[in-house]
């Protein structure tokens, strides 16, 4: 097959059916939409041309710098785009999570700048927030930037509406599956098929993933992180799901391991997420149904989260005192206090406060006197047992609550017996009106 362009090889990506031996699903057939085969790597190669191309003459005639809020893929498949047409690409992001993501960027000649945003994802109604202010400034009328502005941008979602929607159909033999999983990030994979499903067959069933609170899986928004995204929108989906960063690796496993497709977490958390929704439904009906889930990108860009997670599956030893062990009882009973309690305890008791959040959020605003120990960092010193003093309390705080309540139920468990999480995180201190500093 010969192509003009290598964007020109962007989509028709094969539908590959999952051997049922593997799901074990009676009555439903599983297909695989393998949007991982797209030249630059992911489904993001779909939204970050469609995004671009109207606008790059423009660009290229004015020598614009193209601009995106992102530390995954559309920055990569971005920075791609621009250096064919003899643009600059930065990427712009509260942090990057995934460190062959960073290098890959980097070696694609992208400028990177992490800026001292509060919480990891952008918020449009946090004014004072460092990143909102720059993603407002890049959308003002004016802007010298080519900004492509994925959580804003329909023609996101207009990629999959008459992209990626219609070639499951056509893959199908102009049938519509009776159900497409999603995962949920920027939503506009999951808006845009969804669509074009239902355009066919309104009764298509649209299951939507997100990550387990607290928890991260590269591409994937948490069920409160997806309200700030203004692509979401939760009419779309039949029905919202939890999966968890070891459910997406163990769904990472069986897709590398069982079927031959190198799908990374998303893939994984997108293939256990469908195999878990529809074997409640398997025996419904004897009548033969189909489901259809994306498998997003590759696994060779997330060695490093894997090693972070299950170093056992690269030969290390397992790991220890891991917040993910915990029970949903443990953690809905980790000792916590509101804002007004904790400046109290704070004033009283002197506890060591420990700030979870990247240490470009910390330097944006923080509470004074706090410690800046970012969470992978903090799950790296419990590997060794409790970091701190039996004698003395702590504090932990994070952005909005749920992560510094698990490492508070963890903590209790490994014998601390004063470590309480601050109820609604810095987001919370911050909506009280408490104090905080800058550095």
């Amino acid at each position: 097959m010969r192509y003009d362009s290598i964007t020109d090889a962007i989509g028709n990506t094969p539908l590959v059916r999952i051997d049922p031996a593997v799901h074990g699903l009676r009555n439903i057939d599983l297909f695989a939409k393998l949007e991982m085969l797209n030249p630059f790597g992911s489904v993001k190669d779909r939204a970050a041309w469609s995004m671009a191309r109207p606008l790059l003459d423009e660009a290229v005639e004015h020598g614009s710098q193209v601009v995106e809020l992102s530390s995954g893929n559309t920055a990569k498949a971005l920075a791609v785009v621009a250096g064919m047409h003899g643009l600059g690409f930065k990427s712009v992001t509260n942090r990057m999570r995934v460190p062959e993501i960073k290098d890959l960027l980097l070696l694609l000649g992208a400028e990177i700048e992490e800026l001292p945003g509060q919480s990891e994802c952008l918020d449009p109604t946090a004014t004072d927030d460092p990143l909102t202010l720059f993603h407002r400034t890049l959308s003002a009328s004016g802007s010298t930037y080519l900004h492509t502005d994925q959580y804003f941008n329909p023609r996101n979602t207009e990629a999959h509406l008459t992209g990626t929607g219609p070639e499951i159909v056509k893959d199908l033999d102009g049938r519509v599956p009776d159900w497409f999983v999603a995962c949920v990030g920027t939503a506009g994979s999951s808006t845009g098929v969804a669509r074009a499903l239902r355009e066919e067959d309104p009764s298509v069933r649209v299951v939507g993933l997100v990550a387990a609170k607290s928890d991260f899986i590269p591409g994937i928004r948490t069920i409160d992180e997806v309200q700030e995204v203004g692509l979401f929108d939760p009419e779309t989906y039949d029905t919202m799901e939890s999966v968890s960063s070891d459910e997406a690796i163990e769904g990472m496993l069986t897709l590398n391991r069982r079927c031959g497709i190198l799908g990374g977490p998303t893939g994984g958390a997108a293939y256990h997420g469908a195999v878990r929704h529809l074997r409640a439904v398997d025996e419904e009906s004897t009548e033969r149904r189909t489901a259809v889930f994306i498998v997003c990108d590759r696994v060779e860009s997330y060695l490093s989260y894997v090693r972070q997670r299950r170093p056992d599956l690269l030969g290390r030893p397992p790991r220890k005192n891991s917040p993910a062990d915990l029970t949903d009882a443990e953690v809905g009973g980790a000792p916590s206090v509101t804002v007004a309690e904790a400046r109290r305890w704070i004033d009283a008791e002197g506890p060591l406060v420990v700030d979870l959040r990247s240490p470009f959020a910390y330097a944006a605003l923080h509470i004074d006197g706090s410690v800046n120990i970012v969470d992978e960092l903090f799950a790296e010193l419990l590997q060794g047992g409790l970091p701190f003093s039996r004698s003395r309390p702590v504090l932990l705080a994070c952005p909005v609550g749920e992560q510094s309540a698990r490492y508070a139920a963890l903590l209790t468990r490994m014998g601390h017996p004063d470590v309480r999480s601050l109820a609604g995180g810095v987001i919370a201190w911050r909506d009280a009106g408490a104090p905080l500093v800058r550095d």
